[in-house]
């Protein structure tokens, strides 16, 4: 498989906190996105710190496990935990950088399966024919609300208070991360995206211009959410 990714500062923000990994064709097929919080420079921080930290436990430990479904979803989960770690220790060594965070998400490929990783509201979604699945919860107060029947989707969508994250990678001592393997078939398309995409650009919006070409979509649909506002940074991988 491919990777094709875009970032973007966006138009209200001074420093992109967005950072991501994708691999080479050789490489283990491991794609990451993450989406920092916290302080002048914090963000950024824990966003390359995050990616790096997983990109390297993940290589340094596959071929240290058997390569299947129940093994490899620990090894993610490990990854992430490890992360978790590196990032509030670092978080305690500087005044500005206290309190860093960042929302992680892994799609890491392996024998017709993506392995993925997540915690935060960045998002995967998986494109088959005509339908669009997101694959990923968010970790959001918005999202309880919508799941304890509080609020509907529809009003979730404008909620004043829909960037409130209840999990993120780095701000606690531990995190729990959710882990899940999804089958994938050859004309799947997966998409990677941080909300400053989400937030933007319209769902129906979103698919209509990965389907078209997913190869330059990334490009199109940061020009998307900067016309509509650009309110955040703004990162999107696709992959096929």
């Amino acid at each position: 498989m491919r990777g094709f990714a875009k970032t973007d500062v966006g138009k209200a923000r001074e420093m992109n906190q967005d950072y991501y990994y994708i691999p080479s064709p050789e490489e283990l097929q491991i794609y990451i996105l993450a989406d920092g919080m916290g302080g002048y420079n914090g963000g950024e921080v824990a966003s390359k710190l995050a990616t790096e930290s997983v990109k390297t436990y993940l290589e340094n430990n596959f071929n240290q496990i058997e390569h299947k479904k129940e093994p490899i979803l620990k090894l993610i989960k490990d990854s992430i935990e490890y992360a978790n770690t590196v990032v509030y220790e670092k978080s305690k060594t500087s005044e500005e950088l206290q309190g860093m965070g960042t929302t992680l998400d892994i799609c890491f490929i392996y024998n017709n399966k993506v392995y993925i990783g997540h915690v935060g509201d960045s998002r995967v979604y998986r494109i088959r024919g005509k339908i669009i699945r997101k694959l990923t919860k968010d970790h959001s107060y918005v999202q309880q609300l919508v799941e304890d029947g509080k609020i509907t989707r529809q009003e979730a969508e404008h909620h004043p208070k829909k960037n409130m994250l209840i999990k993120a990678l780095g701000c606690t001592d531990y995190v729990e991360p959710d882990v899940r393997a999804r089958n994938i078939e050859e004309q799947d398309i997966l998409l990677m995206c941080s909300d400053g995409l989400t937030n933007m650009v319209e769902e129906k919006v979103i698919y209509e211009q990965v389907v078209q070409n997913p190869q330059t979509a990334p490009e199109r649909l940061v020009n998307l959410a900067n016309d509509a506002g650009g309110l955040d940074n703004v990162t999107i991988v696709t992959i096929i």
